[in-house]
């Protein structure tokens, strides 16, 4: 893997894009300039990966849209040293970017071959986060309570076992709906018992599946 000055410039060209596009958190697009986007694509897609698209990844996943991801974790409002789980691994880009902005990752990757991609990609990166193979619906209640949660697929419907493994005053960002596209969400845990929730405009994911994929 190769990071020439070719492709740096291709990078600053996208940051310019999202700021445009209304990305203001400075932390989040110095990431974006820290963890090379075509390091995660086929060679086939390289030329194209610093423009605004998602890409296929395998086994029927895509690699978001930048904005997408920048826009996700710009509400996250990270701290460093938080704890935030990710749901849906993928190629590990996003994995990438919040390992950049100094929290603990805990990522799940429902299908084997993406999250063994992704654990090998990381430790090129000397990027620290701990990566899962199993079912995103049920998080990590081991590992909880979490800070931050981030959803990077169509959830039908807001998970209960997610909501439960939240601090208290924690922030979950998800996308919700079943059709081709979905509503983002920022759910906040007041208590035990109480959240509340904002829609933050509709988006286009790949489906949150149940059960991991041998």
């Amino acid at each position: 893997m190769q990071d020439s000055f070719r492709y740096k410039g291709m990078r600053k060209r996208l940051i310019n894009e999202l700021r445009e596009k209304g990305i203001h958190d400075e932390k989040v697009l110095a990431a974006f300039d820290a963890v090379p986007r075509h390091f995660f694509l086929d060679s086939s897609f390289v030329e194209q990966a610093y423009s605004n698209m998602p890409f296929q990844i395998g086994s029927g996943q895509t690699i978001s849209h930048p904005y997408t991801v920048a826009f996700q974790t710009q509400l996250l409002e990270l701290k460093r040293g938080e704890k935030v789980l990710e749901i849906g691994t993928g190629s590990g880009f996003q994995t990438c970017i919040l390992a950049k902005l100094g929290v603990k990752v805990f990522s799940i990757e429902r299908h084997r071959e993406l999250h063994l991609k992704a654990k090998t990609i990381l430790q090129k990166l000397k990027l620290n986060a701990r990566l899962s193979f199993g079912d995103g619906f049920k998080g990590l209640p081991n590992f909880a309570p979490f800070d931050k949660v981030i959803i990077t697929c169509g959830a039908p419907f807001v998970p209960v076992e997610l909501v439960q493994q939240l601090k208290i005053g924690g922030v979950m960002i998800i996308p919700v709906g079943e059709g081709a596209e979905q509503q983002m969400q920022k759910i906040t845990k007041i208590s035990e018992t109480e959240t509340t929730m904002e829609e933050l405009g509709v988006f286009s994911f790949v489906p949150m599946l149940e059960k991991k994929v041998k």
